[in-house]
């Protein structure tokens, strides 16, 4: 699978951004799929997933209530609308596939990363 993410750019405080990732190559919809970011100087960390069908999702709880995962398995796209921005979530984001993503964190396909940064 090929993972392309996009989006990404400068946001204020409060704002809002939506990041896509287009999945090629393979059947989208047998796989997990999933958002995870690293801030500079800091370990890549989890950010969402969402499962196959898109029935089951997971956040972390830092942008829990304010980011939102979905797919459109007819477009081979997954999103991640990010609201009430916070400096914080600034990162690289990078999307993933797996199809062993959602249940066991297992996800053996990456995007190359849009950077999010958000200022004060």
């Amino acid at each position: 699978v090929q993972l392309q993410a996009s989006g990404g750019g400068l946001a204020q405080a409060g704002g809002s951004l939506t990041l896509s990732c287009a999945a090629s190559g393979r059947t989208f919809s047998n796989y997990d799929m999933g958002w995870f970011r690293q801030a500079p100087g800091k370990e890549r960390e989890f950010v969402a997933a969402i499962n196959w069908s898109g029935v089951s999702i997971y956040y972390a709880g830092s942008v829990k209530g304010r980011f939102t995962i979905s797919r459109e398995n007819a477009e081979n796209t997954v999103y991640l609308q990010m609201n009430s921005l916070k400096p914080e979530d600034t990162a690289v984001y990078y999307c993933a596939a797996g199809q062993n993503g959602y249940t066991f964190g297992r996800y053996d396909y990456w995007g190359q990363g849009t950077l999010v940064t958000v200022s004060s």
